[in-house]
């Protein structure tokens, strides 16, 4: 086995200020478009902190409330955290090839080529559970390739740590860390299995962990309804994009780099757990019927192992480099962030349809205030405003009051455990549905369409119904529990 050399020093200064102009590119096209409606939901999340979601722990949720008390409740303020999250998981895949051999300049090529991948700036533009997941995966590698680097299995304790701290925002954590396990078994080396430190950073994750999965507990595990239903609705198309989405959200170019990385880790011996651990996630999530970008963090940790490989061939084709760097920039930018006019986005919501989630949403409540006026001022005060998903129901929160609507529920997800109407509410019930549902609607009198959401783009809420029935067939607290929806 070839024992691991000693490590060059960190090229802090090329690879901080490739993380700078990251963060300075996120953090001036963070208020463009608008909202997403994931980061609508995380608002409301947010103000009533808990142990944990009906779909997610509560981490995320945590971050988007003091990034938005520190910062403003505007899209940029919020995505603060986000945004310095993502430069720092550059500066760490940068960290990782420098564990995997490379010089100072290798380093800066690591950062580089995560900075101008699609998958990285993309997450680091939004707040959502993958942009903190991201980092969190990019932790775990590194002291997983320590640890292998050095045998010092003390290194499982800081694993355990991280993995804690990222259960506590997405439990997908656990699959890279079984995979590698997994792997271990498979290639070694084996003995580091065999050290107390392991259990001890597993109970360290199981500590830090643990108020949410009581949280979870207590409540029925509703998050395994909401992965069940992920993978009922989409999981074929998962499979059949899972291997084209996952090279065209980090970038076709960067293909080449990530399989010489491959193939770097396999040839070095003592890291090929980590190569192993890829193939075998994919299994996994193939087989759960997940999205592609479940695996697609460990694509980070082979580019910053051919980065090396990739520094020679730039060498020797410089402008060839140089013209696959503008390339894989540019469609990056157009592809992942907001930079585009709004009204143009409808030429890449086909490739990334979160572009289009961001926008339209002060027109929603503005429609929806339009079709609540039409209800008689003496039938407000019980009447209710019911929204069909948390994205509508987070764009009315936010957006509704300054035009005098009241509050919106909705059943989905846990906006369903948040509020419901009172049994006062007894008038009548202007619904906003995706696209209108009979069956759903046989739980109230004499629904009628008023109007359809008009979007500039092709988004999901483009084309929605508001409804207006006269009052709901039975009192809401017999009602809700009928209404509730997982996803």
């Amino acid at each position: 086995m070839n024992a691991p050399r000693p490590v060059d020093r960190f090229a802090a200064r090329p690879v901080i200020t490739v993380a700078a102009v990251l963060a300075a590119v996120l953090t001036a096209l963070s208020g463009r478009y608008g909202y997403h409606r994931d980061e609508l939901y995380f608002l409301v999340a947010g103000q009533k902190l808990a142990w944990g979601y009906v779909d997610q722990p509560p981490l995320t949720p945590l971050l988007a409330r003091v990034s938005t008390d520190i910062f403003g409740n505007t899209p940029m303020g919020l995505r603060v955290v986000s945004t310095l999250a993502s430069a720092a998981t550059v500066i760490v895949i940068a960290l990782l090839a420098r564990e995997f051999g490379s010089g100072r300049t290798g380093q800066t090529v690591a950062a580089v080529c995560a900075a101008v991948s699609g998958f990285l700036p993309g997450v680091g533009h939004l707040v959502s559970t993958a942009t903190y997941d991201l980092l969190a995966w990019m932790l775990i590698a590194l002291f997983a390739i320590k640890l292998l680097r050095t045998n010092d299995t003390r290194w499982w304790l800081a694993l355990g740590l991280t993995a804690g701290i990222a259960l506590q925002n997405k439990y997908l954590i656990v699959l890279p860390i079984a995979a590698l396990l997994v792997a271990l078994l498979v290639v070694g080396p084996r003995h580091v299995l065999r050290s107390w430190w392991l259990p001890a950073g597993i109970a360290i994750a199981a500590l830090i962990a643990l108020p949410n999965l009581i949280w979870q507990f207590q409540h029925g595990w509703p998050q395994l309804t909401v992965a069940g239903g992920i993978s009922e609705d989409d999981g074929t198309e998962n499979r059949i994009m899972f291997i084209p989405l996952q090279i065209l959200q980090l970038s076709p170019l960067l293909l080449p780099v990530w399989v010489a990385g491959f193939r770097r880790l396999w040839k070095l011996q003592w890291p090929r757990a980590i190569a192993l651990a890829y193939p075998i996630l994919c299994v996994v999530v193939l087989a759960a019927g997940g999205k592609s970008y479940y695996a697609l963090p460990l694509l980070y940790v082979f580019i910053a192992a051919g980065a090396e490989p990739a520094l020679a061939w730039i060498t020797r084709h410089r402008a060839l480099g140089a013209a696959a760097l503008v390339f894989t920039t540019a469609t990056s930018l157009v592809f992942t962030l907001p930079v585009l006019p709004a009204s143009a986005v409808s030429f890449v919501i086909p490739v990334n349809k979160e572009q289009g989630e961001q926008i339209g949403w002060p027109e929603l409540a503005a429609s929806v205030a339009d079709a609540w006026n039409q209800i008689p001022p003496d039938g407000r005060a019980t009447a209710t405003l019911f929204a069909g998903n948390y994205g509508e129901a987070g764009a009315l929160r936010r957006f509704g009051p300054q035009h005098g609507l009241p509050t919106a529920y909705s059943s989905h997800m846990s906006f369903a455990d948040w509020e419901h109407p009172t049994d006062a509410q007894t008038g009548p019930v202007l619904l906003v549905e995706l696209t209108r549902n009979l069956n759903f609607e046989q739980s109230f009198t004499n629904c009628r369409q008023l109007t359809t959401i008009t979007n500039q783009v092709p988004n999901d809420e483009n084309g929605a119904a508001l409804v207006l029935c006269d009052a709901p067939t039975t009192p809401w607290s017999t009602l809700w529990p009928h209404l509730r929806r997982y996803y």
